[in-house]
């Protein structure tokens, strides 16, 4: 079968040392290595008993640390502020003054921008008028439509880093699992409304795992580096998706456009916002995704194989089996995302509709330590500053770029905790099993 993960067995199903009494005392140990080793995330996170201080306190440190060279950022871009800095032996108090100037106004513009101005807030509830209540939670709309993608895109690299597996093939699968959720969206209009949407999120869904189960059977089959296949057949996807375009079968006449589908999720508070139902879709299979991996079999099994896959075959499991299973179901989650943005803001297949959202999914997972709560409170972050963004630039001119920057911030810090620690002359607590690093790297 050409098991490539970890240490490959010999043809003799893994030749055991020359003595004896070796034995017995393997498969115990190996064992329990499995239930100690466990992953608690992919590249960067530890066995989790490092406590609050690994889960909470440095991806905070992280994101403040982005937010304050992201000021610095802001303030080396304003022409009013440099002017000032131009002077600053002559009126230092006045550079200072300016600097501060243009970052709360433009950090105050992204906030309202993202979940709107508190004192409107509190004017329209005192109010009592609906529409007044809806234009102040105008904001706060915005930046939940633009989390909700990436909570299930985030979902897909998380579980592929808690198997040990580096999944950066999620733009792809999105963009397979709303090929065929479009197929099944436009074309079965004469369904009721909640079966048409029903099937064309199992439609989505099934696309994105066959997508994904693809670089899984040949990591498992093959030793094929996940990495590679996942990022070209990314290419394959969307240039597929292109040629889907021009078939009769999805286009809209003569446009590159595929025909809209007939069903969307019903919108939560009514048509003047687009935050629709589903949010609490992202939010079931993050539950969902939180207690396969906790409180299942299948999902110790995932973790295992992430921590020690050697120990994980000698205790009687199948990684060949797993990496498969893995895949496919990130493939999947992946896919809901593509559902996803038919089913709301985008009903019609469009090129480039998920470009950058692959890449965003890796930096949600690592923010989000690869735990599925985790990963939610990430998209809600970069949510935020999307649509926050749009706001500062608007009213501050402050570039949009920015929020990039803050965002690759962000992730740079949280990639390099021992940095954030340093910073912050914050102890690093020693755990008891050794810090892991997805095996997505070097098999």
């Amino acid at each position: 079968m050409g098991e490539p993960i970890g240490r490959p067995p010999s043809d003799g199903e893994g030749d055991l040392p020359s003595t004896g009494d070796t034995v017995p005392q393997e498969e115990p140990r190996a064992a329990h290595e499995v239930e100690e080793e466990v992953l608690a995330a992919g590249a960067i996170v530890t066995t989790g008993r490092g406590g609050w201080r690994d889960s909470l306190l440095v991806p905070f440190l992280a994101v403040v640390t982005a937010l304050v060279i992201g000021g610095l950022v802001i303030v080396f871009t304003d022409e009013d502020a440099l002017r000032e800095w131009a002077g600053f032996f002559r009126d230092p108090g006045e550079a200072l003054s300016a600097s501060w100037r243009v970052v709360s106004e433009s950090y105050y513009a992204l906030f309202s921008g993202a979940f709107g101005s508190p004192s409107g807030i509190g004017r329209a509830f005192v109010s009592g008028d609906l529409d007044q209540i809806r234009g102040a939670l105008y904001p706060l709309s915005e930046t939940i439509v633009a989390a909700t993608p990436l909570v299930f895109v985030g979902l897909s690299v998380a579980l592929g880093f808690r198997a040990g597996l580096f999944n950066i093939g999620a733009e792809g699968q999105m963009n397979m699992g709303a090929v065929v959720a479009a197929a099944v969206g436009f074309s079965m209009g004469y369904l009721p409304g909640p079966l048409h949407l029903v099937l064309m999120i199992a439609a989505g869904f099934a696309g994105g795992a066959v997508w994904g189960a693809i670089p899984g059977f040949l990591k498992a089959r093959t030793g094929a580096h996940e990495v590679i296949t996942t990022i070209m057949l990314n290419f394959v996807a969307v240039s597929l998706g292109l040629y889907l375009l021009t078939t009769d079968f999805y286009r809209q006449q003569a446009e590159p456009i595929a025909r809209p589908v007939e069903v969307a999720f019903p919108h939560l508070f009514g048509t003047n916002l687009r935050v629709h139902a589903g949010i609490f879709v992202a939010i079931g299979v993050a539950a969902a995704v939180a207690w396969l991996l906790n409180r299942t079999t299948i999902g110790f099994e995932f973790r295992a194989v992430g921590a020690n896959p050697d120990a994980a075959r000698a205790a009687g499991m199948s990684p060949t089996r797993t990496v498969v299973a893995v895949m496919a179901l990130a493939g999947g989650l992946a896919g809901l995302a593509g559902t996803n943005q038919l089913a709301s803001v985008t009903p019609s297949l469009i090129p480039g509709f998920a470009s950058g959202l692959g890449f965003d999914a890796i930096a949600l997972a690592l923010l989000g330590r690869a735990r599925p709560a985790g990963v939610v409170l990430a998209a809600f972050l970069f949510g935020s500053l999307r649509a926050g963004g749009r706001t500062m630039q608007a009213v501050t001119q402050t570039p949009i770029d920015i929020i990039v920057v803050i965002q690759a911030l962000v992730i740079a810090f949280v990639a390099a905790p021992a940095l954030v620690r340093a910073i912050y002359r914050i102890r690093a607590r020693r755990v008891a099993g050794p810090d892991a690093f997805a095996k997505g790297w070097g098999g």
